[in-house]
């Protein structure tokens, strides 16, 4: 049996708290959710939330963010939605990270940690809408 859960708020760094506590409320006590799922769901979602306020809305008022939650038996689904500006996945280059900090290039962080934290990524720009799915197998407790 699948079951959701929603929560939406305005497009601003201070919104961060309010979904790692979503987050926190809505996996209490879920088959397989560990301390450790637990963390790389908040990581995954802060840094996709963190780049839609950044990027996203970049020299626009803030519009919303909607997060939606689908628990599975063997997966967690973590459905982000905005109406920033879209982008390409595909064209942000993967970050060296053997390079010392200094020699590193900006950007690109963000999604990495969001690959590395999750199963699967998957993003599509819908008409006006942006929606980015995080998936999380989940192994039974």
């Amino acid at each position: 049996m699948k079951t959701t859960a929603h929560i939406e708020r305005i497009a601003e760094l201070r919104s961060l708290a309010a979904f790692r506590q979503f987050l926190a409320d809505e996996c209490a006590g879920k088959p397989g959710v560990t301390g450790e799922v637990l963390y790389d769901l908040q990581l995954a979602v802060d840094e996709a939330c963190t780049n839609i306020v950044i990027h996203g809305y970049e020299s626009m008022e803030p519009g919303m963010i909607q997060l939606s939650l689908e628990f599975a038996p063997d997966r967690l689904t973590i459905e982000i939605a905005d109406q920033g500006r879209s982008f390409q996945p595909d064209r942000i280059p993967e970050p060296d990270i053997s390079l010392p900090l200094e020699e590193r290039s900006l950007g690109g962080m963000g999604l990495y940690l969001i690959h590395k934290s999750v199963d699967e990524v998957k993003y599509e720009a819908r008409g006006d809408r942006n929606v980015m799915r995080l998936i999380k197998r989940l192994r039974p407790a």
